[in-house]
């Protein structure tokens, strides 16, 4: 029998209410021992949770009974006062009538293993419930409304219509079969092609939305790029000092940029390394720059422009002329660019510069209305469908074309977890919070 699961599946601490969730054959019979009854169905009702003959709490109970409830099973919600002690109370005696806490994800991979959700909505769920920037809980919703499930089942029974023509070739070879079978299968099979190597393109910047759209700020020592991370943040992170070298590590600091997410990385100052600690500090700042979506390059506008800083100038690089409240500043200019004239200091310019951000970053991650990969797991079964799409050959006998596309449509299946999903449902569920 299915074990019976309960959690907190509200914010954990101080509250104004705690909303514990309970899933399982024993739901029902845990809520009447609780209340004395079963409320209506899908009704809130209130209650007076008593166990060992003392009350816990004076909240509402609602029950959903099964297979129409989010996990498939008759599930029961107890929303009381958040305060710890009553937490603890009701999870006590929850234990007592033999129930269970929930591991990660637990309610979630109920649901699926119940048919209730695919996979990818499930790590909707886990994404919407993780959003803290706008972009973020718009593509977490546009994958809830399960346009990646559509996507990848479209494949698969493409996939699947291929297989099919081409084991009626094997299976029917001395029938008399219409012309250009095979080569129905073949087109099938290059649209399909086509339309992976399309996605794939596009998955990574759907899992910088997820992850966070990496800003790389880079310039010479004492250019004032610590001060404009501490500018942007709006609080002292990096230590800014008039030495020049000060900054020897990565220093990175995760933003709401008009509801984009972004993580701003201050490094090392640009130069020829003095010794041995400071050349690792600018080794570090050229890897990052070498990885980062967008790269902020800040220059002293009181010196000339110097030159390891104009080496990484590039279509990908905002150009910050910071310190322009100094004497001379007017003088600074950039060939081939238009650099934003700021204040690190005072502040002045800040707003251009976080406006053109915004629309750097807006013009290469706007969202689209079209499902998207959106996590490494997808982008791996895809390429893996395409690695095996890519040895599709029907020159080389029917039967190892055949087991090609069947390669491909088991990786596709494991996409929305029609297929093969053992050996991810861990992974996939173990990211998520207790209670969901």
């Amino acid at each position: 029998m299915t074990q019976t699961i309960f959690a907190l599946a509200s914010a954990p601490g101080r509250g104004g209410v705690a909303v514990f969730r309970l899933s399982g054959p024993l739901a029902g019979p845990a809520l009447v021992s609780l209340t004395g009854s079963l409320p209506p169905a899908r009704m809130a009702v209130r209650v007076r949770p008593t166990h060992e003959g003392e009350v816990i709490d004076d909240g509402l109970a609602l029950w959903f009974p099964g297979p129409a409830s989010f996990t498939g099973e008759d599930v029961c919600e107890l929303h009381l006062h958040g305060g710890r002690a009553v937490a603890a109370a009701l999870a006590h005696a929850l234990v007592g009538l033999g129930l269970r806490p929930a591991e990660p994800g637990e309610f979630s991979k109920r649901a699926f293993l119940n048919g209730k959700l695919d996979l990818t909505r499930a790590e909707a769920i886990a994404d919407l419930v993780d959003a803290e920037t706008a972009a973020q809980r718009r593509q977490a919703l546009l994958q809830l409304d399960g346009g990646l499930d559509r996507l990848a089942e479209g494949w698969r029974a493409d996939l699947i219509r291929a297989l099919a023509l081409l084991e009626a070739c094997i299976d029917f070879s001395d029938e008399d079969l219409p012309d250009g079978v095979t080569d129905q299968a073949a087109q099938l099979v290059a649209r399909l092609a086509a339309e992976l190597r399309g996605h794939l393109a596009e998955g990574v910047r759907h899992e910088r939305l997820r992850d966070g759209i990496h800003v790389a700020i880079l310039g010479a020592p004492n250019a004032g790029k610590s001060s404009l991370l501490n500018r942007i943040a709006g609080r002292e992170v990096a230590i800014v000092s008039a030495t020049a070298g000060t900054t020897r590590d990565v220093i990175e600091v995760h933003l709401d940029l008009q509801g984009w997410p972004v993580v701003l990385a201050d490094t090392a100052g640009l130069r020829e390394a003095a010794e041995e600690i400071e050349a690792e500090g600018i080794r570090r700042a050229l890897v990052k720059a070498e990885a980062a979506d967008l790269k902020l390059l800040v220059f002293d506008a009181g010196c000339p422009a110097d030159a390891a800083t104009l080496a990484l100038l590039g279509g990908d690089s905002v150009v910050v002329a910071n310190k322009a409240d100094q004497p001379g500043s007017d003088a600074f200019s950039i060939d081939g660019a238009a650099p934003i004239m700021l204040s690190a200091r005072t502040g002045a310019g800040l707003d251009e510069l976080l406006e053109r951000l915004t629309g750097e970053v807006a013009s290469r991650f706007a969202l689209t209305q079209a499902p998207a990969l959106t996590r490494a797991r997808h982008r791996a079964a895809a390429t893996e469908a395409l690695v095996a799409l890519g040895r599709f050959d029907p020159g080389l006998g029917l039967e190892l074309a055949a087991e090609e596309i069947r390669a491909a449509a088991g990786a596709i299946g494991r996409i929305s977890g029609r297929v093969d999903v053992e050996d991810v449902l861990d992974v996939v569920f173990g990211e998520f919070c207790i209670g969901k």
